[in-house]
């Protein structure tokens, strides 16, 4: 019994050495490609696809459009390679870096010398010597017909290494914690990748063709991901960021003005006047933003286009949640009236005035709310820009219903005060007289929440 034990263990051990044996012999490189780049479409499919399957070539992708933890990987390898921020860009070595989508196909579709993976800090290592678990960012790694997704990240380096360079990778899942779940798709720019077999270990998601672990015997553990580990976009920070737009004074200042002026051109119909006149406002208000937000993501998407800004898109977005966090914070400390990108400049004001209490009909509220988000661009755009740089990932269609709920979200408040004097809680001189009221802890509360949607930026938690 004891003999034969020795033998199992001896066989594990065996089969978690196997690496060493395959990585002397492959060829190791970084590639960035980005969801959307038209040159990257012609690449990626050979790059990452065909390439793996057919040479000596592993592959660590960095995908630096759709991946915010991508994007400050590349001007990293900037630093370390002087390598730049066209796409797509395959990274062999310092001396060794190929931009453009033909030189790319016509390198990794000839053999190659073995090389060690080119690194973040500009040193190389051979990937058995890598801590794949320690590697920055979100990288897929390629090799054969075999893929390492990250999903989390962490998890036993040793182990996800013999998965992805063993020819007898299905024996390393016989000691090793895992899920089975079902395929995904691995997208790549104008093209999909589907793999046959798939299992979750740890932080990772290991898929490939060819036997599955049914056929090979091992023990199945039944347990399937569900659709909350494929990454998408954070619906907490998209509401927090349409918070932060919410609360501004500037889209209630301009509100309430609107229901002053039909409360006192008929003030002996003014609940059906209040509630017809405040519900057409916010519609129009409504209709307009998610227009605004159409534009601000095809916007970002067309730049992106014509040059990789991606890399540095996500430190932009930042900055600007920073700053905007910034001088609302001195609008708390130190209030005036009319303070830069926190409310409606002061000169504006006498024209708004006038507009809004001239309306006398629904119809007309509704005309004057599409027209007046005009004015109200300069202190209620500033969160919005940064919700639509982190949309402009997705393809337009897909950004439809976050651009809904960011502006449910964003008039709620309107609603809130159209029925609250409509239903006779509230008068209108009271919700105006409360927002005067709180005019600095309404700054504050934007400032707290755009301080940190900038922090959790640059930390990579956004």
């Amino acid at each position: 019994m004891n003999f034969r034990l020795m033998i199992a263990i001896f066989l594990i051990l065996t089969s978690l050495f196997i690496p060493t044996v395959y990585a002397s012999e492959d060829t190791c490189a970084v590639y960035f490609t980005g969801i959307g780049c038209s040159h990257c479409a012609r690449a990626d499919p050979v790059v990452l696809d065909t390439a793996p399957k057919t040479t000596n070539l592993v592959i660590i992708e960095y995908e630096v459009y759709r991946s915010s933890g991508n994007s400050h990987i590349m001007k990293d390898y900037d630093d370390a390679y002087s390598s730049g921020f066209g796409i797509p860009l395959l990274i062999f070595g310092k001396d060794d870096i190929i931009i453009g989508d033909s030189p790319i196909i016509t390198a990794v579709s000839k053999t190659r010398n073995n090389n060690e993976c080119p690194l973040m800090d500009g040193s190389s290592a051979s990937l058995e010597d890598i801590d794949i678990t320690a590697l920055p960012g979100e990288p897929n790694i390629w090799k054969d017909e075999k893929i390492l997704i990250h999903s989390g990240g962490g998890g036993d380096a040793e182990l996800l290494k013999s998965l992805l360079l063993s020819d007898d990778f299905l024996s390393v899942l016989k000691v090793a914690n895992y899920e089975v779940i079902e395929p995904i798709e691995v997208t790549l720019s104008g093209d999909k990748v589907m793999f046959e077999n798939a299992v979750k270990v740890d932080g990772w998601i290991f898929q490939w063709n060819g036997e599955s672990i049914e056929d090979s015997g091992i023990e199945i553990n039944d347990t399937v991901a569900s659709d909350a580990d494929k990454k998408d976009i954070n619906l907490t920070t998209l509401g927090l960021i349409a918070l932060a737009d919410t609360v501004n004074p500037c889209a209630l200042a301009v509100f309430i003005l609107m229901l002053i002026g039909i409360t006192t051109y008929d003030p002996g119909n003014r609940k059906g006047k209040v509630l017809n006149a405040g519900l057409a406002f916010v519609a129009a208000v409504f209709i307009m933003y998610v227009i605004y937000g159409l534009i601000i993501i095809r916007s970002f998407q067309l730049v992106e286009s014509i040059t990789n800004i991606r890399p540095i898109l996500y430190s932009l977005l930042g900055y600007v949640a920073i700053l905007l966090g910034l001088l609302h914070l001195k609008g708390y400390f130190w209030y005036r009236p009319g303070g830069l990108m926190t409310e409606m400049p002061m000169r504006w004001r006498p024209r708004v005035k006038k507009m809004m209490t001239s309306i006398t009909s629904p119809k007309g509220a509704f005309f004057m709310g599409a027209f007046v988000t005009l004015f109200l661009i300069p202190c209620t755009m500033g969160p919005y820009f940064i919700a639509g740089g982190i949309l402009s990932v997705l393809e337009l269609v897909e950004a439809v219903p976050w651009l809904l709920i960011y502006n449910l979200i964003f008039i709620m408040p309107l609603l809130g005060i159209t029925l609250v004097i409509h239903f006779g809680f509230k008068k209108v001189d009271d919700v105006s007289g409360w927002k005067e009221k709180n005019i600095k802890n309404l700054h504050l509360i934007i400032s707290i929440i755009m301080l940190s949607i900038g922090l959790g930026i640059f930390l990579g938690l956004v």
